[in-house]
């Protein structure tokens, strides 16, 4: 029969004692709880040891009922003080007890009988009785003294006295489950103990216990390589940031170059006026953006882009007549928590692109929209534009379909035409969810020339936007959004990307 180094030493001991309490075997093996623990479990299944244990309910004196034994319940200390002045008021009574104590005395003096209450010249005071001169030990009295005595008393003997509620409610003691352990050597224990021969254990062959040849003298440690140990949630990133962070990888070996932003707040020049909408498109109203209340304006760029884009909506460019109304200065400088990342494309081609040229940019979005599985207030959009000298409609449908299958796992992909104020002509870009069926994720188009070629760009333009947290939906196994900013332990833990 093999016996482990502590399951030995622990027979052994045994053997010795024949019965022991757990703490005693704990004491003379000078092992640690939980080892002494597991080896007595160990010997009780190989029937060489029996383990009996016995729970029982205790009340043990609190730190409250501590103080309580020493220097007496507060009913008695004020009751000491009345038959030393027959009659006392609250602030006489401060003398003897604390504040906390003072608040429910005149009621336990009542309740026991041991004084009156009447009002003197707005005062309460306190008068003894006859009861209260001749008030002997009670109940709880003799309760406290006996858990003084002994500390932990079992409840059983305790509610002979006094219900543990009462005791509880005062604050003297508190209930708890103890169990004893008893622990005790067995026919085929006490046979086998003689022949334990017991060495040394170590868990590591070292090169002294080689060179000095004791390794012949100790006894190496058994791992069972098998057996279940506890699950290790070791640090990660969130799901979400990784799958962020992959397809911004992704892009980047793609050939795409990163724009980025410091601020999440944009004037609406370039939000909207930048990109060819109208100012008095509803788009641009409370219902369907946010708007900031202080400060309310921001600045317009450089003058001559300015007049180019005032030009454009006001009498059009590239054969375009525009949209005919007076363009507002002050309107364009409103600022407001950006509602698209197709803002930061008109910035970049503005600032001046590579022909041809790649970019991306993954932003923090903000729109008015109802909370459920598909939408969120406040989300991340990935935006991007191929500028080239011989670009079609054709590439863009292509980019898009290599998209949502390589980036987003998609498995089914459709088209729709859409409309948007700067791209002719336009698509919406739809994929199947196991789980939601067909989710919109993508509208796309190629920017139009009035847009264009107000911000200095003379050459096609194509351009999506695509909301990537329904793409991280496909990636990460879920059905509901909100999700992907979730403090759900469990999900944090057990989440993983599936590319």
């Amino acid at each position: 029969m093999e016996l482990s180094y502590q399951e030995k030493l622990t027979l052994i001991k045994l053997n010795e004692l024949k019965k022991a309490k757990f703490e005693e075997l704990v004491k003379e093996t000078g092992l640690e709880q939980v080892a002494v623990m597991r080896a007595v479990l160990g010997l009780q299944a190989k029937g060489l040891a029996k383990l009996h244990e016995r729970s029982e309910r205790v009340v043990k004196l609190t730190e409250t009922g501590k103080k309580y034994a020493e220097i007496g319940l507060p009913e008695w200390r004020a009751l000491k003080l009345l038959r030393e002045r027959g009659k006392v008021t609250l602030d006489d009574l401060r003398e003897v007890l604390s504040d906390d104590e003072l608040k429910p005395i005149v009621g336990l003096l009542r309740k026991e009988g041991w004084a009156s209450v009447r009002k003197e010249d707005g005062k309460l005071v306190l008068e003894i009785t006859e009861k209260g001169l001749n008030a002997g030990e009670r109940p709880i009295d003799k309760a406290l003294k006996l858990l003084a005595e002994r500390s932990v008393v079992p409840v059983k003997e305790i509610e002979k006295l006094v219900p543990v509620k009462e005791l509880k409610r005062r604050k003297i003691g508190e209930e708890e489950t103890v169990t004893e352990r008893e622990v005790e050597i067995t026919p085929a224990g006490e046979e086998l103990a003689p022949k334990v021969k017991l060495k040394r254990e170590v868990s590591v062959l070292t090169p002294e216990l080689i060179k000095s040849g004791k390794w012949r003298e100790v006894e190496f440690r058994k791992f069972d390589i098998k057996a279940p140990v506890r699950r290790i949630y070791p640090g990660k990133k969130q799901p979400y940031r990784a799958f962020l962070d992959k397809i911004r990888r992704r892009l980047i070996e793609m050939g795409f170059i990163e724009m980025t932003v410091e601020s999440m707040i944009e004037t609406q020049f370039w939000n909207f006026d930048a990109l060819f909408q109208p100012q008095n498109h509803p788009a641009r109203e409370w219902t369907d953006t946010y708007q900031l209340k202080y400060p309310k304006s921001g600045h317009l760029p450089e003058k001559e882009l300015v007049e180019r884009v005032k030009a454009a909506h006001e009498r059009g460019l590239a054969g375009s007549r525009g949209w005919g109304y007076v363009w507002s200065p002050e309107r364009a400088m409103l600022l407001m928590p950006r509602a698209h990342g197709t803002a930061l494309d008109a910035r970049q081609l503005a600032k001046g692109v590579e022909i041809p040229g790649k970019y991306f940019t993954i932003q923090r979005v903000f729109r008015p929209d109802v909370l459920d599985r598909t939408h969120l207030i406040e989300f991340n959009q990935i935006d991007g534009f191929v500028v080239g000298e011989d670009l079609n409609f054709r590439h863009l449908l292509g980019i898009l379909k290599r998209f949502a299958v390589e980036i987003a796992g998609a498995k089914k992909v459709k088209f729709l035409p859409d409309y948007y104020p700067f791209t002719e002509p336009s698509v919406q870009m739809s994929a199947y969810h196991p789980e939601l069926g067909w989710v919109e994720f993508g509208g796309a188009g190629i920017f139009r020339e009035e847009m264009t070629k107000a911000l200095g760009i003379d050459v096609p333009v194509i351009a999506w936007g695509i909301g990537i947290d329904r793409l991280a939906m496909f990636k990460l196994g879920i059905d509901d959004i909100r999700y992907l900013f979730s403090y759900d332990l469990r999900w944090l833990r057990e989440a993983k990307l599936v590319w």
